[in-house]
Parts: structure tokens; sequence; C-alpha cells
């Protein structure tokens, strides 16, 4: 693992559903756990998302804690072809706090130069999420509050980079043709599974706060 610590938050239904099919998903938890949210995010150095998330539901992605961080988190989008709306709230916002789009080598002037930093991580189809935390560390960013969607948590998991689990679960249920809270792993064999121990439990309201780290 890198030395920058990643942790995947995740909001979903009993089920581990993340939306309905969709795609909506405000709000599956409750306020206190939308609050604790925020709360993580001012603790880490940054938030990443993929660009799905940002086109879904723009977010701002800011810590709204009270009182406010003294710095805001870092705001980073996976965004391989540069879909990044300039209208997006993350781009208007820039005066809040830094906001970096990663992508794979597609040219990005317009976004620059409306103030976003650009990283080059990779030339595949996706962006390479390892290339993009060595590009995070180098920038001096020691931690990262992954928060999806789900295609590119996977990806993380995939890659051996997750370090912790931030689970918030609400005491509804959504059924199959809900979005799921992870893509595909493309596991042929149980034993390759990553294994996780539950290390604290929280209850939020109804909701229940769940941390893992790597067993």
């Amino acid at each position: 693992m890198s030395g920058v610590k990643i942790t995947l938050k995740i909001a979903t239904s009993l089920d581990s559903r993340i939306a309905l099919a969709d795609g909506t998903s405000q709000w599956i938890t409750s306020s206190g756990s939308r609050a604790k949210a925020h709360e993580l995010r001012a603790a880490h150095d940054a938030v990443l998302v993929g660009i799905g998330t940002v086109l879904a539901d723009d977010p701002l992605l800011t810590a709204r804690t009270v009182p406010l961080p003294k710095t805001q988190p870092v705001r980073i989008i996976a965004d391989s072809h540069g879909r990044t709306p300039r209208s997006s709230r993350l781009v208007q916002s820039i005066s809040s706090g830094r906001v970096v789009v990663a992508t794979n080598g597609q040219p990005q002037d317009i976004l620059a130069a409306s103030g976003v930093d650009i990283w080059r991580c990779g030339k595949g189809i996706r962006v390479d999420v390892k290339e993009l935390v060595r590009r995070a560390e180098a920038e001096g960013i020691t931690s990262i509050l992954l928060e999806g969607g789900g295609t590119l948590a996977a990806s993380f998991i995939r890659a051996d980079l997750v370090h912790e689990i931030a689970w918030f679960r609400a005491p509804i249920l959504i059924g199959g043709d809900g979005l799921p809270a992870l893509g595909s792993l493309g596991l042929s064999d149980l034993g390759a599974a990553s294994r996780w121990r539950a290390v604290a439990t929280e209850r939020i309201g109804d909701d229940v706060f769940d941390t893992y780290v790597r067993a």
C-alpha cells in the first residue's frame, strides 16, 4: 500500500445499495450520519469522487462542520475524459478550496483556465488510480476520503489501496434494482476476496456506522 491513507466512505441501505435504479440517492442516511460524514471530510487532506458522482449529484464536497475547518480538503475528481462541467458547483467554488481533475491525458485547457488543477494519471480508458495516489503523495497529501461511486471504489479495492472503510447503513431496503456500493471486483475465488475487521460501531439515530480495517 502507498503512504497515503485511503478511507473508503460508503453510505448505503441495509442491502448495500447507494441509490435507486435511476440514481436517486438523497437522502439514504440520516442528517446525523451526514454530519458525521462532514467530520470525516474535515479529518482528511483530500476528498475524492468519480465523474459519475459529479454528473449525478453535483456535489460541493466541502467539509461543512461547526465550526468550519481552517482549511478545506482538496477536492479531487477522477475524470478520464474531461466531462466535469465548468458550471458544476465544484468548479464554481474554487474560492472555497482547491479542486483537482485527475485525467488520463486528455487536454483540459478550459477547466485549467477556470482555476482547476489538472493531474495526468495514465493513458488508458480509466484514470490510473495508483498513479493518482502517487501524485497526491507528491503533492503532500497524506490522507484521502474516497466517497465513490461504486466503480471508482472497486478500482481502489482491486488495486489494494484502501486502508479503512467507513460504512454508514440506514434501516431501509432498496432491492436488487438499486445501484450497488461496489462495482465488479472480478473475483473467481472467494479466497482472493479482501478481508476486513470491524474495529468500531456507532449508532447515529437509527443508522449504524461501522469502521473496518484490513484483516
